[in-house]
């Protein structure tokens, strides 16, 4: 009787043992739930690092299509920053020639008896005035000395004595000339001589980074040159600065038309972006790529029909610089 009984309490305490161990023991989807908060709030972190990261990405390259360019990097990159704004867009004909002394105002100073030159008081460059000293030459017929005198005032253009040697009646001493005016002489094609007219507005290019130089034709050669097969147009242009140096080249644009547009760049701001015609338009201390529709164009000035409004601000001159720092930028977040 009592090993039945024994056997009884042996297996109730068993049931007992076996019931606690399952109430303790941590269930499999209760671990697997408390991990997977843990697992996102670290992917939620990760991601937001990821995040950070493309953040500041984003604010070192700047907006998409604009440029960041403090105004001392513009002034050190020689960007030209103008006013989009009406412009005279003209149908042109480009001339070279050079700028010659006003024959009309020169003068040849020729010794009146030949003799020995026993003093010179000018020499090229001089400005003098009418009836200066230019020389004295003694007389080899009398043995006198006479004296050579400016007979214009203006300036000594050429010298052809020196000091003690023999100087003959039939060669000019000095060339004195009037330089306040000058003559462009161009050299115009046979094509298109029927073009040129007198009293058509020129605009010289000295050559020198100034503003063009305004003019008008007073004389076009009845003959032409079998070497160059052109002729002669000339005009006579104003010096009072001394600015239009004879003997240099210079080109001119005769104007043979004229259109006044509302809206107008230079030309050189014109570029081209993923196929697209864009102008930098300066806003603060950015350059912003905006499309635009071109017009009409001469080889300064570019109309413009849509994209820029009358005053904005754009890089005229050297604005492939922004171009070039636009292209940098798309790269480097492309990466």
């Amino acid at each position: 009787m009592k090993k039945p009984i024994m056997f009884v309490v042996g297996a109730v305490a068993v049931f007992a043992l076996g019931a606690a161990v399952y109430a303790y023991a941590p269930n499999k989807s209760d671990t697997q739930t408390a991990a997977a908060p843990k697992d996102a709030k670290k992917g939620e972190k990760a991601k937001g690092e990821k995040k950070g990261a493309g953040g500041e990405e984003e604010k070192g390259h700047g907006e998409e299509g604009k440029v960041e360019m403090s105004d001392a990097r513009v002034a050190s990159s020689n960007i030209e920053i103008l006013a989009a704004g009406t412009e005279t867009l003209r149908d042109s004909l480009l001339l070279n020639g050079i700028l010659q002394p006003n024959q009309e105002t020169l003068v040849q100073v020729t010794p009146r008896f030949p003799g020995i030159v026993r003093e010179i008081k000018k020499r090229i460059g001089d400005t003098v005035e009418k009836g200066e000293l230019l020389a004295k030459i003694e007389s080899n017929q009398s043995l006198t000395v006479y004296e050579v005198r400016a007979p214009i005032s203006g300036t000594v253009i050429d010298r052809q004595i020196s000091l003690g040697e023999y100087a003959s009646e039939q060669k000019p001493a000095f060339t004195v000339a009037d330089i306040s005016t000058v003559w462009v002489d161009l050299s115009v094609y046979r094509r298109d001589l029927p073009r040129v007219r007198i009293g058509d507005k020129i605009l010289i290019d000295v050559g020198d980074g100034g503003a063009p130089v305004e003019a008008e034709l007073s004389y076009i050669s009845p003959v032409g040159s079998s070497d160059t097969q052109s002729a002669l147009a000339r005009a006579v242009v104003a010096n009072p600065n001394m600015r239009l140096r004879t003997g240099l080249f210079v080109s001119a644009r005769l104007i043979l038309a004229a259109k006044k547009v509302p809206i107008a760049v230079r030309a050189t701001a014109i570029q081209t972006v993923e196929n697209r015609k864009v102008v930098f338009v300066r806003n603060g201390d950015k350059f912003e790529a905006r499309d635009v529709d071109v017009g009409a164009h001469d080889p300064e000035n570019v109309e413009i029909l849509f994209g820029l409004l009358e005053g904005d601000k754009y890089a005229a001159k050297n604005s492939f610089i922004v171009k070039a720092e636009l292209g940098k930028g798309s790269a480097s977040h492309e990466h």
